[in-house]
């Protein structure tokens, strides 16, 4: 009986310590007060967008894939973050926005899912290929979905926020 309960015990040890090593692995290397990382890309329509243009505003950055289900789920919430606080006042930003970092390898299947899951902002970037592109390994991405909320001074103010802490901190700065 003490033989099995060992056993057990350490069993449930190393689960635990693996789980912990994962997380530990999987999350973000930044951390909340770090200035977030400058990079630029191409919007759909062919224009070059950089993360400094938005500097004054409150931006969520968000890195999903089109062939990743948690992220498609989690669109429609980001929509709705959207539509909640793109046209609000804020105390010390001159809005909100959402920048997408698409994970692709088929621009095709990008722009679909764009339209598909109603993203309305204009801010879209496709990064080729995966995890190894520069702009996902300056943010430490290594699972997707990932998002960043960014202050108007281009402070990570969260990193991989849930969407309730995110409406938390963003409704604290509307204007009343």
């Amino acid at each position: 009986m003490k033989s099995m309960l060992l056993t057990v015990g350490l069993a449930l040890l190393i689960l635990v310590g693996f789980q912990l090593g994962k997380y530990l692995y999987l999350k973000p290397k930044n951390i909340t007060g770090e200035k977030a990382f400058e990079f630029t890309g191409q919007l759909p329509d062919g224009s070059s967008f950089s993360l400094s243009d938005l500097k004054g505003k409150y931006v969520l950055l968000d890195f999903w894939g089109s062939w990743c289900g948690p992220c498609r789920q989690s669109n429609p919430k980001l929509a709705s973050l959207y539509a909640k606080f793109n046209k609000q006042s804020f105390k010390d930003a001159d809005g909100f926005e959402i920048v997408s970092v698409a994970l692709e390898r088929s621009a095709a299947n990008w722009s679909n899912a764009i339209q598909t899951d109603q993203m309305i902002w204009p801010y879209h970037i496709m990064e080729p290929g995966s995890f190894d592109s520069p702009t996902v390994k300056a943010y430490g991405v290594k699972q997707i979905p990932t998002k960043f909320l960014i202050n108007p001074d281009g402070v990570m103010m969260a990193v991989d926020p849930s969407f309730e802490e995110i409406i938390k901190l963003l409704d604290a700065r509307v204007k009343t």
